[in-house]
């Protein structure tokens, strides 16, 4: 009873927003046909033009891929001003199909292929080597011009980073989000997605590696990061600068990544079934001796220190001394600060330590991770992190 509830108050507010201009009244036919027991009729991904020469023009578009993990972007909350307790609703997210047919703009500059397997799992290093994988197999058609990926933006710049290490193509990759549901007032959904569509099929953004669509921004996966909670403005690349704009009358980039990235990178997830369990250890005022000890002792092969200031890893830098020593775990120092390198030889450096360059700490366990598919040679994951 709580569920038909849920539908009925689902179908209401489908609706009112059909109404307003929001998600139109087409999804809550399908709310209420499912409320009814039929077969939910969703829009198709790619209409069928009514006229040849729409057709034809069509056939001159770029092909995006279009993937979809968990997340805000296809949220639905239980009215316009659920922006933040969305995930409680009851309300389905909606499918790609849905969201295209809420967006007939899209198809005026891509012709958008959605992904079988939707939705993907977010939950793990694994669910990124899965992905990575099936976003590599994607990208091998010749009938596919980019891909986009819509996920959660707690962890976007984790799997941009990931799919620029380990997608071995030079097409466009770009992953997006939101900040609020697709019904939201003054949801950035429908925009960003627009945008990451229009960003994966423009032949300026092929050989630069993942790329974050943001906002109107373009982000290099390797050095933005999330600074917002729940404001909009919230993926940036602090220090470094953003890599160009994502406007009306055209895509815009003012500068192209220089660390090694997909086609170039020499990680493989060819024959790797599972990634070598790397955790990080956040050293802060109060950090007792221990911690790291600890996580050698969960089975961690390799520790990412997101250490205070520029390398202190506080109260752990024996133990850490001693892992180095007995080659329990490789050792990398990064930083919490977030601006800055980490430079070899400083005042907490040890050798057998390996720097993490400006990589956030949370990049830092990723490159580790991907690096101990190869090696445990610290000189050798040293010369990755300098070239990645």
């Amino acid at each position: 009873m709580a569920r038909s509830a849920s539908r009925r108050r689902f179908l209401k507010d489908m609706t009112a927003l059909g109404a307003a201009g929001g998600v139109s009244a087409a999804l809550a036919a399908s709310a209420h046909a499912q409320e009814q027991g039929a077969q939910p009729r969703l829009a198709q991904a790619q209409p069928q033009a009514p006229a040849a020469p729409a057709a034809e023009a069509a056939r001159g578009l770029p092909r995006v891929h279009l993937l979809i993990g968990p997340g805000t972007l296809p949220s639905v909350g239980k009215d316009r001003m659920d922006l933040v307790s969305y995930r409680k609703s009851g309300n389905p997210r909606m499918t790609g199909a849905q969201m295209l047919e809420q967006l007939p703009e899209i198809a005026r500059v891509a012709r958008v292929d959605v992904d079988k397997a939707n939705p993907y799992e977010q939950a793990s290093y694994d669910s990124l080597r899965k992905l990575a994988l099936r976003v590599d197999e994607v990208l091998r058609s010749g009938d596919v011009d980019g891909a986009v990926y819509v996920q959660g933006t707690n962890t976007i710049e984790e799997t941009a980073y990931f799919l620029n290490l380990t997608v071995h193509s030079d097409k466009p990759v770009v992953v997006t989000g939101a900040q609020r549901p697709f019904n939201g007032l003054s949801s950035d959904a429908q925009m960003n997605l627009l945008d990451a569509v229009r960003l994966a099929g423009a032949p300026a953004s092929r050989g630069k590696g993942a790329l974050v669509a943001f906002n109107g921004e373009i982000n290099a996966a390797r050095e933005v990061t999330k600074t917002n909670t729940y404001h909009l403005h919230t993926f940036r690349t602090r220090d470094l600068g953003l890599l160009g704009y994502i406007d009306t009358d055209r895509i815009e980039f003012y500068r192209t990544p220089h660390r090694r990235h997909t086609v170039n990178s020499e990680f493989s997830l060819a024959g790797v079934d599972s990634l070598p369990y790397v955790e990080i250890a956040y050293v802060h005022t109060g950090t007792r001796a221990g911690v790291a000890n600890a996580l050698v002792g969960l089975g961690a092969k390799g520790i990412v220190i997101a250490s205070v200031g520029a390398g202190a890893p506080n109260g752990l830098d024996k133990e850490l001394l001693d892992i180095i020593k007995k080659g329990s775990a490789v050792v990398v120092v990064s930083s919490r600060v977030g601006e800055g390198r980490i430079v070899r030889g400083n005042n907490w450096y040890e050798p057998g330590m390996v720097a993490a360059d400006n990589l956030s700490p949370q990049k830092a366990a990723l490159l580790l991770t991907l690096a101990l598919t190869r090696t445990t040679n610290v000189d050798e994951i040293q010369r990755m992190f300098d070239e990645y």
